[in-house]
């Protein structure tokens, strides 16, 4: 089965994460295959707009954690030492740069959020030009905690300094609509009418001609490249590859092969375990 589904209509591209059983969890195809989407659809003359969604429960769980932390999958996110950091690099800044295919299409990419874009999910929502979300979605990178750096590094970009670090600070997730309150997203909507929203932007923005959507996009998308975005990728990759190495990510990897990658998550995310001492926090500590 594709990891990334393709429909064209009109001159809309519908581009679907498609692991629904694992809340499209980002595997070793997925990152490519939603790249191949993008090229796809930004070489068809009738395209005008992308739009982006996940199938199932959920946009984007994030990275899975059973193929990558509890068994590793292929071995290049989490390697036994000593540590290959070209390696890891290659692996991180492929899929990052397969991340922002939405980013460097020439045409405009809309990402409709349902359920959760969490962790490497978000990375995926924050490159798309437009972000819509409903407003009961949530939206975080938690593995900034412990085991994770944002490689797109789309938090600074969208928020600025102060609202970046305060999301990446504490690895919380927000619903929808402090998400778009925040300025992270652009808007949130009611879930029931997140479809229709979407579909009512995609509409309008293929009604305008493809070269002038490729110039206005161009234009702004200079603005922040401008800044240095690929020099600020480049080490938020590098950075990507050391925390899943540092102590505490190797103590990360091996409470999840103990545990299970879901009470290590909870106990990153609620902050109950001490992963310097590699122990659980005594409560008066939590």
């Amino acid at each position: 089965m594709p990891t990334v589904l393709y429909e064209k209509d009109d001159r809309i591209a519908r581009i679907t994460l498609n692991r629904p059983e694992v809340m499209n969890a980002i595997n070793d195809e997925l990152p490519l295959e939603l790249a191949e989407a993008v090229a796809r659809a930004d070489a068809d003359p009738d395209v005008h707009v992308m739009l982006l969604s996940g199938k199932g429960p959920a946009f984007c769980a994030g990275y899975d954690l059973t193929f990558y932390a509890e068994g590793n999958g292929s071995g290049a996110a989490t390697q036994e030492m000593p540590w290959d950091p070209i390696k890891d690099y290659s692996f991180m800044w492929r899929n990052t740069q397969h991340f922002m295919s939405l980013w460097r299409a020439m045409k405009p990419v809309i990402c409709k959020v349902h359920g959760a874009a969490v962790a490497g999910g978000s990375d995926i929502a924050l490159c798309a030009d437009l972000t819509l979300m409903a407003d009961d979605a949530l939206i975080g990178y938690m593995p900034a905690r412990v085991w994770g750096c944002p490689t797109t590094a789309m938090w600074v970009y969208r928020l600025g300094a102060e609202k970046a670090k305060r999301m990446l600070f504490t690895g919380d997730k927000i619903t929808g609509r402090e998400a778009a309150d925040m300025g992270l997203v652009m808007e949130a909507v009611h879930a029931d009418a997140l479809d229709d929203r979407a579909e009512a932007l995609a509409a309008r923005m293929a009604t305008v001609p493809i070269n002038q959507l490729a110039m206005q996009k161009m234009v702004i998308n200079q603005a922040i490249e401008q800044t240095g975005l690929m020099q600020t990728q480049r080490l938020a990759t590098i950075f990507d590859g050391i925390t899943r190495h540092s102590p505490e990510g190797l103590n990360f990897k091996a409470r999840a092969e103990e545990v299970g990658w879901k009470q290590a998550v909870a106990e990153r995310d609620h902050g109950t375990f001490d992963w310097t001492a590699n122990q659980e926090l005594p409560r008066r500590n939590r």
